[in-house]
């Protein structure tokens, strides 16, 4: 107990501390410098480490408490399973980790609001509790979860037991705003978070700030390091190679499925699960003024055709011992 509580104290402090200069003001100073010809900023609280992408504006004065609300407006009413859980605050403590390397932060403000946009379609897809007839209709649900309600595992896997090992009593099931699944990418997100994950998941259910800062790292990263992550085919980072454009890959919202869901989702038609995905989207991006024409043609948002990033290994069949 005396580690997760120093944790959460942790967490805390920097909560307070970092609202605590925004209240300051510490938020609109704009610190440049140039490096080898390039423009580098830091800015306020929310973007600290020099960068190019801190020259430009920060989340917060992009996105703001009205509009989380508008996103998420059915979270805390008595029917949903995380009420209190998620809020605006959180989410953009999480940013800060991130918002130097580009999340939010690429491009004008057309992309920025996008990005955001997408990112949180995800995450509203897969926290959802709505349904076709549900109040307010079914995309005003996300963050309706902040765990797996019915796990039927405890999702560990022993293949890993060098690297990430089960710890007793621990299980690994969905948790957090893109749900984490089984021991070894809790462990990664951990490593990545610099938080004890692998001996206690239930650290993503019991901080919102955290559950966030392991949904955008997953944004952020690419599962392998030859491959783009989610935010890199979003924002126009990646170029597609011969073979990707061979297995129908293209770079927008339906590349992010793919890196995300894999073949789960992609490569299977038009499927409900996937434009459940791609609806989450255009719904926030309408909310946000953006407009969902600004999404860009269907072969941007759908991975219906698209071959998997990393499709499953094939199973490898039994010797025979004759």
């Amino acid at each position: 107990m005396g580690i997760k509580r120093g944790v959460f104290v942790i967490l805390g402090l920097l909560m307070m501390a970092n609202l605590a200069m925004a209240a300051d003001g510490d938020d609109e100073k704009i610190l440049t410098k140039t490096v080898k010809g390039k423009k580098l900023c830091t800015q306020g609280w929310e973007c600290r480490v020099w960068s190019t992408y801190c020259c430009n504006e920060t989340i917060s004065k992009i996105f703001q408490v009205y509009q989380f609300e508008d996103l998420f407006s059915k979270r805390n009413t008595p029917v949903a399973k995380a009420v209190g859980f998620w809020d605006y605050q959180s989410f953009i403590i999480a940013t800060t980790l991130f918002q130097h390397l580009g999340f939010g932060t690429t491009g004008g403000k057309l992309m920025q609001m996008k990005e955001i946009a997408a990112f949180l379609g995800h995450v509203g897809a897969k926290t959802s509790c709505g349904y076709g007839v549900a109040t307010g209709g079914p995309l005003a649900w996300g963050l309706c979860y902040n765990r797996e309600m019915s796990p039927m595992q405890s999702y560990c896997d022993d293949y890993y037991k060098l690297t990430y090992p089960c710890s007793p009593g621990a299980d690994y099931y969905g948790r957090g705003a893109l749900p984490i699944y089984w021991n070894y990418n809790y462990g990664a997100a951990g490593d990545a978070l610099k938080v004890n994950l692998l001996e206690h998941p239930e650290y993503i259910e019991q901080n919102a700030t955290l559950a966030f800062q392991a949904a955008i790292w997953r944004w952020m990263t690419p599962i392998k390091k030859s491959q783009p992550s989610a935010h890199d085919v979003f924002v126009g980072n990646w170029k597609p190679t011969k073979n990707d454009t061979l297995s129908k890959r293209t770079p927008g919202f339906g590349a992010t499925m793919n890196l995300l869901y894999g073949d789960s989702i992609c490569g299977k038609g038009d499927i409900d699960e996937m434009n459940v995905i791609i609806s989450h989207y255009q719904y926030y991006l309408d909310l946000l003024g953006v407009s969902r024409e600004q999404a860009g043609p269907h072969e941007m948002l759908t991975c219906a055709e698209q071959e998997p990033f990393n499709p499953p290994t094939p199973a490898v069949p039994a010797q025979s011992s004759s």
